[in-house]
């Protein structure tokens, strides 16, 4: 009897201390940085536990999932998107949300997520029906801010707060990419030849410039070059005449001289035809009488005097 009383104990004992332990367990909660947990006491809601060391009464309170806190990223899948100009698109976007009040998003809706999703999708497709293919395409911002605000007006009440909404991707029907990248491709062809032209016209332009510059810089050189060798030639007859006067150089000299430049006017294969003048023969004379001749004049008034004389070079 005896050893039957104590292993009856025995077992009230350790049924005990798994009680105990039990009670432990459920009673003693922590709750992780960045999370919050909704406590219902009979079924009812009745408060958000924070991060740290929290007491729960047991069987009475019942801890729910845990929510996270930290914003999250979802993307969601390609949605057809019906333009304005109808034309079906396919749009990828990814929404940025936190979770705000842990009981509205517990109790003010069922999975927060799914609706995010669904009201994304209906709100993407009432804006994108108003704009057509190339406004879609190039509106990016426009449509990511109009997603935002109707979003974050409508997930307020859930307790969540959406801070940013992006298109990931807007993929038009593959006939419509194609026919844009034939008329990128011959808008790039047309920007080639525009910028072509402009450049031959410049090229053009500047040669021409280049030209002219360099025809009147070449004219003016030639100015001052006739000008130099104008005033070197006064200047070098300047010189002669001064220096004859100071020479005083007499008849003889004079005629002398003379007849040395007679011979350069037949120079050149192009003289046909040369006119002695009268004076050849007063200088002949004063040659003559310089050398010790007679003073005589040649017969029949000289042949020389006033009778122009023709040569003729073959």
């Amino acid at each position: 009897m005896e050893n039957a009383g104590g292993t009856a104990l025995a077992i009230v004992l350790v049924v005990l201390i798994v009680f105990v332990i039990i009670v432990l367990v459920r009673s003693v909660r922590i709750i992780p940085q960045a999370r919050a947990g909704v406590v219902e006491r009979l079924g009812k809601y009745q408060r958000t536990l924070n991060p740290g060391l929290t007491i729960l009464i047991p069987f009475v309170d019942r801890l729910l999932p845990l929510l996270d806190l930290r914003e999250q990223v979802v993307s969601f899948p390609p949605q057809p998107v019906i333009t304005e100009d109808n034309l079906v698109v396919s749009i990828d976007t990814v929404v940025y949300f936190q979770v705000t009040d842990p009981r509205a998003a517990t109790y003010e809706i069922a999975n927060y997520i799914q609706a995010v999703e669904q009201l994304t999708t209906t709100t993407l497709r009432n804006v994108v029906g108003g704009l057509n293919l190339e406004e879609a395409l190039t509106s990016r911002d426009q449509i990511n801010g109009q997603l935002r605000g109707v979003l974050d007006e409508a997930t307020g009440r859930w307790g969540i707060r959406v801070s940013r909404v992006e298109l990931k991707a807007i993929d038009p029907p593959h006939s419509i990419q194609d026919s844009m990248e034939k008329q990128m491709r011959a808008e790039r062809d047309r920007r080639a030849a525009i910028l072509t032209a402009e450049g031959t016209k410049q090229s053009a332009i500047l040669t021409a410039e280049g030209q002219r510059q360099a025809s009147i810089l070449a004219a003016e050189g030639e100015a001052k070059a006739a000008i130099l060798r104008a005033d070197g030639e006064s200047q070098a007859i300047q010189k002669v005449f001064d220096a004859i006067h100071k020479g005083n150089p007499d008849q003889k000299l004079l005629a002398y001289q003379y007849l040395q430049t007679l011979p350069k006017l037949a120079e050149g294969s192009a003289n046909k035809l040369w006119i002695i003048p009268s004076e050849v023969g007063e200088a002949l004379k004063g040659i003559g009488n310089a050398l010790g001749g007679t003073s005589q004049e040649p017969a029949a008034g000289g042949f020389f005097e006033d009778v122009p004389t023709e040569r003729t070079q073959p």
